[in-house]
């Protein structure tokens, strides 16, 4: 286990020939603490659900590091949870990628691929309770052993939007339920 102070380094280095920020400024470097770590029944990436929504009744923990278990009140109150999380499994990103449902190239940012310039990983998980630091959860799409770095009450009010279209995804959603990891975006 890493301790309560464990940071997550990420490295924004200047990137001058696609114009990342523009007119030759170095970017900032930005530090992410880890809050915990999360459990699952993935070891791998190999098998794992891409989506909450593909990995139903699946079940895990969130262990939440004992430095950050005050920030852990009222939360039981909500029946569902955001988790931020590092992928810390991914590989090198590209800008453009195959993702797990499609055949075509599209670029990192219409997809979900988890190799991406800042490897964030967001899921909506089922909270079943909350033990001390640890939280048991449902419909877990992480792989065991991902550093958590934050988590969020889900709110419908907040984060349901009425969405129009969903782009190339509108041919290919229905895939969802039998899409697993093959490990494309791994180191």
């Amino acid at each position: 286990m890493l301790a309560t102070n464990s940071l997550i380094f990420v490295r924004l280095v200047p990137m001058l020939s696609i114009g990342i920020r523009g007119k030759g400024k170095e970017m900032d470097e930005i530090k992410y603490i880890q809050i915990g770590v999360i459990h699952s029944p993935f070891k791998e990436p190999k098998g794992t659900p891409i989506q909450p929504a593909g990995a139903k009744d699946i079940i895990g923990t969130v262990e939440v590091f004992p430095g950050f278990v005050k920030g852990l009140k009222d939360l039981a109150e909500f029946s569902h949870i955001i988790l931020l999380y590092n992928f810390h499994l991914s590989k090198k990103w590209e800008l453009e990628v195959k993702p797990f449902m499609d055949d075509h190239l599209h670029g990192v940012f219409a997809t979900r691929a988890s190799a991406r310039p800042n490897s964030i990983g967001i899921s909506v998980v089922r909270l079943i309770k909350v033990e001390g630091n640890i939280l048991h959860i449902k419909d877990v799409d992480i792989v065991d052993g991902t550093p958590l770095l934050d988590i969020k009450p889900y709110v419908p009010e907040f984060d349901i939007r009425e969405v129009e279209k969903v782009g190339w995804l509108e041919k290919n959603v229905h895939k969802l339920s039998t899409s697993k990891d093959d490990e494309r975006f791994v180191k």
